[in-house]
């Protein structure tokens, strides 16, 4: 085993640097595929960093975590470290402009972002990663992440907490609280913490407002600013601080930059956070039940137990293997049962931990039909009758090798996820007490299997453990309390006895009683065998997929990998018909159909996800889509299954009440959502009125939809069809024609003639129009209003039209974010960007806020209106220096056999078949003046324009 980071015995130290680093590390475990390398250092201030020399990528990035979150708020002023986390972005002593480091990024191809979580407060950052003059970086000629980290370091240096922007920050802090009071997800995860132990931070509310951050606090003689300046002095200290680093310079330069720019970092010598002691749930929090009424209309039932402490099981993960089996869908599963009654619609489990030094918790989510609302007792018992069959035989090794072999497997063969990610969440990955060879690693494989520890794990699932919550709009309708927080109704007891009572018997039920259907998984069948590639030299990965077929029934699109070389493909199948889109009766039924092939595929599909097979069955643009990715091995296995379904679905009249019922709540749901999430579903309608239906249109045909309905329809849809296939991985060009001839041999359509095909089309709004569509949203509730304005500008074919507008947003969209939301404080949602249609191109401003749709759109119009100065101020310099940003942007290279299959896929679905969109757009940026983006811009966006082509969505709140 590889030794700890706690137990270095004779640490080396590199040489030749100002300040002495001890090196703990060089060999990471690492992917297969991984051409990068790494070192772990720890600071003389005892700050700990990795470096990572990637000699491919784009962008280069860094994300510090540091070891305090919100449950060091003091609690009386709840929102502390989510305070200062926004409050560190506004200036430091060295850097005192308060967007001076947004600026920087955005001018270098970068953005940044940070979070703040119970124990830790993480920021990231990227940028590009080469210098201005396109050679490799170095020390004398460094990219601009050198700059970069001098500006992120100044952070935890000497940040100002600017009075100036004191109360503006805490508005956006605000203003995000109030983007999540209409959230179930939040809410529901506050009752519980409200619920909790008021001794342990479990307890705390994390977000903070306006209120209990600054109106209270000062109404108390408090100086808020000057406890935030306490807080950061306090809490934040170098050896608290995991950094990480990468970048395309080599690991001595990044080395000598971190000992350069974070020695200053001062360490206080502080404790890691723990919390041990008290427990989140005390006994008297447990056997108890909360009725719960969400804002959307949603069914669950929650069972939470507390867990072991898991935190140094990082080999064995034992609430892995428990999750398994009771989150299994497959056959003799919990799920597989009450499904098969016509009580769940969905089951998931799993272990999450509370913090260093607490125990974990264990929650098994059930998503329920309205006849599981009903019976939510009886879904208990079988949960612990279950329970009670994991416990009569020992941990089975066989489950544990087979879930080994799969994290083996995945982490052999993982990907590249961009920068950002990649140091962000290893920052987080560092605070934990892993071997350090083990960074990238840790929680994702499984190493030693420990029966013991599963037992002790299985033994804290018991009756006298556990408390439940039961989700409903409408059960049992007497809630007769108010989360303090989110004002979430819920009603709060004690389990009845007599309930209890059947609980404890289902859970000491003998053999001979228990629900003889419950029993094991089987072997996996699904498991990859064959996961070799033939690599091959290639001097320029090819651009395009290649066409093999392309007659009256079908096209065939193929490209083997040749640039990740992993033993993955993505396979997708569209189904063209006129049908779905001809009008709104039609699009329901083929929703109903599509979710009613995969209710039918859940149990068979369950194992093929586990061993990392994804399908999916949608709808699309240009009728039905059908998805499968993964490890190619199996995957036409999988494929064969879901288009045989898709031909031979018996829809019987239960399952599509079910399903039906879900989907009728799903287009209420829709309406109940925040309004910046509703807005683009208008302006799509809007901009394509032929062929898009709105949910209203769509909910209003469910009740009339019959069985017989959807199974004429099924037969009507799949009867005539044009099938096109896209094949891109690990497979070979006789594969991909293979593929296609088993969908044509098991649907065996008719042709389809080519004038019947879907059409795409768009609406061109007139030169100088200026449209408003008002709504009001259904949700009394919801206080923000929403704005989405769209300017039009041309045909998305026009390659000068669509990079101009791309240029636009690179110059515009930092500042459009400083004023509109920094400085203005309009609300937390606060974007700008392109927004392409079928066959149209423009740029949008969306902002979701308290003040009214009229208003955001006015400080739009304002906004532009300046701009048109800063424009014409703009140095030669500056705007060479945008357009070298965004040509980056356009050549950043692909990471993952996802990204470029999406990139394909995106051109043969739209029929613009320009793979080489990105190449192409580059070299046109470099040729573009600025006296040409001036003219643009006046013409497409300045108020004064008498050519403008404006669409504005306005959504109010009641």
């Amino acid at each position: 085993m590889p030794h700890s980071q706690h137990d270095e015995d004779a640490p080396a130290t590199t040489g030749g640097l100002d300040a002495p680093v001890t090196l703990l590390t060089d060999s990471l475990e690492k992917p297969l595929l991984d051409d990068r390398d790494y070192r772990v250092v720890r600071l003389d201030n005892e700050l700990e960093a990795l470096l990572v020399h990637d000699p491919e990528t784009d962008k280069a990035s860094a994300a510090l975590d540091v070891n305090v979150g919100n449950f060091s708020d003091e609690s009386d002023i709840p929102g502390m470290a989510h305070a200062v986390e926004h409050l560190l972005f506004m200036g430091t002593k060295k850097f005192p402009i308060e967007n001076e480091y947004g600026q920087y990024l955005s001018a270098h191809s970068g953005s940044s972002n940070a979070y703040t979580g119970p124990t830790s407060t993480n920021y990231f950052f990227d940028v590009a990663a080469k210098p201005a003059n396109d050679q490799d970086p170095s020390d004398s000629n460094p990219s601009p992440l050198r700059e970069a980290l001098d500006r992120f370091a100044q952070f935890f240096i000497e940040p100002l907490f600017l009075p100036s922007t004191l109360d503006r920050e805490l508005k956006a802090v605000d203003s995000e609280n109030k983007k999540n009071l209409q959230n179930d997800t939040w809410r529901l995860h506050q009752l519980e913490k409200s619920l909790s132990n008021p001794n342990h931070p479990f307890c705390h509310f994390s977000t903070g407002n306006f209120e209990v951050l600054k109106t209270l606090p000062e109404a108390r003689g408090i100086n808020v600013r000057d406890k935030f300046i306490e807080f950061h002095a306090k809490h934040y200290s170098a050896n608290r601080m995991k950094l990480v680093v990468l970048g395309r310079e080599p690991l001595d330069v990044l080395q000598k930059w971190v000992v350069e720019l974070f020695s200053p970092v001062v360490n206080k010598k502080l404790p890691p956070n723990r919390w041990p002691g008290e427990l989140p749930f005390r006994e008297s929090d447990l056997g108890m039940q909360c009725f719960a009424k969400p804002v959307m209309d949603s069914r669950e039932l929650n069972l939470y137990f507390p867990f072991i402490d898991e935190e140094f099981m990082f080999a064995s993960q034992p609430s892995r293997y428990i999750s398994h089996l009771i989150g299994h869908e497959g056959p003799g599963s919990i799920m597989s049962y009450i499904k098969s009654k016509g009580w769940a619609n969905g089951l998931s489990a799993g272990a999450y931990p509370v913090c260093p030094g607490t125990p974990g918790i264990f929650d098994v989510q059930v998503r329920l039909t309205e006849e599981g609302l009903k019976n939510y007792p009886e879904i208990v018992k079988i949960f612990f009758q279950y329970i009670t069959l994991l416990r009569e035989s020992p941990p089975q090794e066989w489950i544990f090798q087979e879930q080994k072999g799969m994290a083996d497997v995945d982490f052999k063969f993982k990907q590249k996820t961009p920068a950002s990610r990649f140091t962000s969440r290893i920052s987080s990955v560092m605070q934990k007490p892993l071997p350090r060879e083990w960074l990238l690693s840790g929680h994702s494989r499984l190493r030693t299997f420990e029966p013991k520890q599963i037992e002790d794990a299985l033994s804290t699932i018991r009756p006298d453990n556990f408390r439940m919550v039961i989700v409903s709009r409408n059960y049992p309708g007497n809630w007769d309390q108010k989360e303090k927080w989110y004002g979430t109704e819920y009603r709060y007891e004690k389990i009845p006895e007599d309930l209890m009572e059947e609980i404890r018997q289902a859970a000491s039920v003998s053999p001979g009683e228990r629900l003889s259907c419950l029993h094991l998984p089987h072997k996996n069948q699904f498991i990859p065998n064959q996961l070799e590639v033939e690599k091959k030299e290639v001097t320029e990965p090819a651009l395009n997929p290649r066409v093999l077929r392309n007659d009256g029934i079908a096209r065939t699109w193929w490209k083997k990998d040749d640039t990740f070389w992993v033993p993955r493909a993505n396979v997708i199948v569209s189904l063209k018909t006129p049908l779905i889109d001809s009008c709104a009766e039609n699009d329901v039924k083929a929703r109903l159909f599509s979710d009613l092939v995969r209710d039918a595929l859940e149990e068979y599909s369950y194992d093929a996800e586990l061993a990392g097979l994804q399908y999916n069955v949608s709808l699309d643009s240009r009728g039905l889509c059908l998805n499968v990715s993964g490890y190619n091995d199996k995957l036409p296995v999988l494929l064969e299954q879901v288009v045989t379904t898709m031909r031979d679905l018996d829809i019987k009249e239960d399952r599509f009440e079910i399903v039906r019922e879900r989907l009728t709540r799903g287009y209420n749901n829709w309406q109940l959502q925040s309004s910046y999430h509703q807005v683009g579903d208008y302006t799509t309608w809007l901009n394509a009125p032929e062929r898009d239906f709105i949910v209203e249109e769509l909910a209003a045909e469910l009740p009339s939809i019959t069985v017989e309905g959807v199974r004429l329809f099924q037969k009507q849809m799949l009867g005539r069809l044009f099938i096109e296939v896209y094949v891109h991985g690990n497979m070979y060009k006789e594969d991909a024609l293979k593929i296609t001839d088993m969908v044509e041999s098991i649907l065996k359509p008719r042709t389809l003639p080519r004038a019947q095909w879907p059409v795409l089309r768009s609406l061109i709004l007139p030169r100088g129009s200026n449209y408003v569509f008002k709504k009001t949203l259904k949700d009394p509730a919801n206080v923000n209003h929403c704005v989405e304005t769209w300017f039009y500008v041309g045909s998305r074919e026009d390659r000068v039209i669509r990079t101009k507008t791309l240029l636009l947003d690179q110059m515009l969209h930092e500042p459009a974010f400083d004023q509109l939301r920094t400085k203005e404080q309009l609300g937390y949602i606060v974007f700008s960007g392109p927004r392409v249609f079928s066959t149209t191109y423009g740029f949008r401003f969306l902002i979701q806020s308290e003040m009214t749709p009229e208003f955001l759109d006015s400080r739009i119009e304002a906004f532009l209106r300046r701009y048109v100065e800063t424009l014409e101020k703009m140095s030669d310099a500056e705007f060479e220096g945008h357009k070298r940003s965004l040509v980056i942007r356009r050549l950043e290279k692909l990471r993952n056999l996802d990204q470029e299959s999406s990139r394909h896929w995106s051109q043969i679905t739209s029929e613009y078949y320009d793979f080489e969109l990105a190449q192409r757009d580059a070299e046109q940026v470099k040729k573009l003046t600025k006296s040409e983006m001036m003219e643009f811009f006046n013409k497409y966006f300045d108020p004064a324009s008498s050519e403008r082509a404006r669409l504005s969505i306005h959504l109010h709140a009641q």
